[in-house]
């Protein structure tokens, strides 16, 4: 037997959910639909839930699993589920109103609009970037996982950024979609990719739909934000997203000629804001006996720009950054970002290179002999480009796990984005702290030290956050910092020189 949880609610006679729990025998790969029909039959529950083809066709069938949304008729139903209605409104039980949503899709004009003109000229690799984006069942999934809608009325939401960028890479369709886009809140995504990871047809939303649909409206001086061109401007000036506001972690450096199999990509935030964490790496390295280099050539991994649109410069980046980091058998990186843009962008344009973020490096391999205790207790925030743009979740809790005296606590949502990405950050900042206030909220539950993170830039804006909900008591800090901690005697990581 296994017990289910479901959050019923009927309008017209409850004043609130409530949750009814059920037991029913246990079926080996039985999904939801599945047990929510055992329900309805063993207990006459008359648990109202749509359900059409049972083939994750048609998208009805779209509801919350633990937290998380799935299609009913695909997931398997896990002992101790809790079964809720997606984030809408709710017509009854678990079937909810999608009537607002269509309405919108209407007056929004999602469909072809084409004069039928021309159309003996088009060749099939013309229609390459519109058909990524054709396979929408329109569930929904992706509306109700979205972070930033919860947050803002200005965003659409990735359903329909992708309905338009469909049409907008479609050659029949003739009307102007990036301008659309634009108006529905284009710049509002932080490109987090949760839709993406919930998507039941894998649709990559962010990258196929957004930033290209962002990088149509930088060609058609639609976009970007002020602020993102003054980004880029600062770039193709310093070959650095940010200012040269004091010394940097690269030229604080007394190189000595060595020639390391293992390369450094420091990032534009650990070089020119938080040089600590790229001095902490090297006192860690140091204490596994591996010998890293830290090329001087390196400029902008390119990230911001490719989030923002503004693509006309990457291929100069990645051509100078092909020339700092070759010869390496690998490059480490600290940053999430710049991880994800080597790892999954840098291919687009011809250049693969052998990259691991630190935590890959050290989570088998971590030198726990010469560790202090640090007696510390800390919460873990997954990065967005960690998380779901590398794949990268277990190897930062191994390596908390293994720090002698440290508590480690998982937060609520560790991988909800803090608002940070995407451009969110500079172009949105209202948006950023609003997704970023729900992060502190959830960290300020815990009673932790400490949060941890292998991001600059949700390190900063989570620190941020938190100073402005008043817990600057609360440390926000790269793995590495805190991995210097454990390996130096006064626990400060400061009483050796590099």
């Amino acid at each position: 037997m296994i017990k289910i949880k479901i959050l019923r609610f009927d309008p017209e006679k409850d004043n609130e959910p409530y949750i009814e729990e059920y037991r029913i025998p246990f079926k080996e790969k039985m999904k939801i639909i599945d047990a929510l029909n055992l329900v309805n039959d063993k207990y006459g529950a008359n648990i109202a839930f749509r359900s059409s083809c049972r083939a994750g066709q048609c998208g009805s069938c779209a509801v919350k699993m633990d937290g998380e949304v799935v299609l009913a008729c695909k997931a398997e139903v896990k002992d101790g589920a809790r079964i809720e209605p997606l984030d809408l409104p709710v017509i009854k039980d678990l079937i909810v109103d999608r009537g607002e949503i269509e309405e919108k899709a209407r007056r929004m004009r999602l469909y072809l609009e084409s004069t039928g003109e021309g159309l003996q000229k088009i060749r099939p690799e013309d229609y390459m970037d519109s058909k990524k984006l054709r396979s929408c069942i329109e569930c929904f999934s992706c509306i109700a996982a979205c972070p930033v809608i919860k947050e803002s009325s200005e965003f659409a939401g990735p359903y329909f950024m992708n309905y338009l960028s469909k049409f907008a890479f479609d050659p029949r369709d003739k009307a102007n979609r990036a301008k659309k886009g634009f108006e529905e809140g284009l710049y509002c995504c932080t490109t987090c990719a949760k839709c993406e990871e919930i998507c039941p047809k894998q649709l990559n939303i962010p990258g196929d739909a957004i930033e290209k649909l962002r990088a149509l409206a930088c060609k058609q001086d639609i976009g970007p934000l002020e602020a993102h061109k003054k980004v880029k401007k600062l770039i193709e000036e310093t070959g650095r997203s940010v200012e040269h506001i004091k010394e940097g972690f690269i030229e604080s450096l007394e190189l000595e000629g060595e020639n390391p199999k293992l390369g450094f990509f420091t990032g534009c935030l650990v070089d020119y804001r938080i040089p600590e964490v790229g001095l902490a790496l090297l006192r860690v390295l140091k204490k596994h006996g591996i010998e890293i280099d830290v090329p001087t050539k390196q400029v902008c991994c390119g990230s911001p720009m490719i989030r923002t649109g503004q693509t006309d410069i990457v291929k100069e980046l990645v051509a100078q950054n092909k020339k700092a980091l070759q010869g390496y058998d690998a490059i480490i990186t600290v940053c999430a970002g710049c991880g994800s843009t080597l790892k999954n962008d840098y291919p687009k344009y011809g250049l693969k290179l052998n990259v691991l973020d630190i935590s890959e490096l050290l989570a088998e391999n971590l030198n726990t002999e010469d560790m202090k205790p640090v007696n510390m207790r800390v919460t873990y925030h997954d990065p967005c480009h960690l998380a779901r743009g590398q794949g990268i979740r277990l190897e930062p809790r191994k390596i908390l796990k293994k720090i002698k005296g440290l508590e480690f606590i998982e937060m609520e949502k560790p991988d909800q984005c803090c608002g940070s990405g995407g451009g969110v950050k500079s172009g949105k900042p209202d948006l950023a702290y609003s997704l970023g206030k729900k992060k502190a909220d959830m960290i300020k539950k815990l009673g932790v030290d400490a949060v941890i993170t292998i991001c600059p830039f949700c390190q900063l804006h989570i620190k941020d956050s938190l100073e402005r909900e008043g817990l600057e008591n609360i440390k926000v800090m790269n793995i590495l910092e805190l991995l210097d901690l454990a390996y130096n005697e006064n626990g400060t990581g400061k009483d050796k020189k590099t």
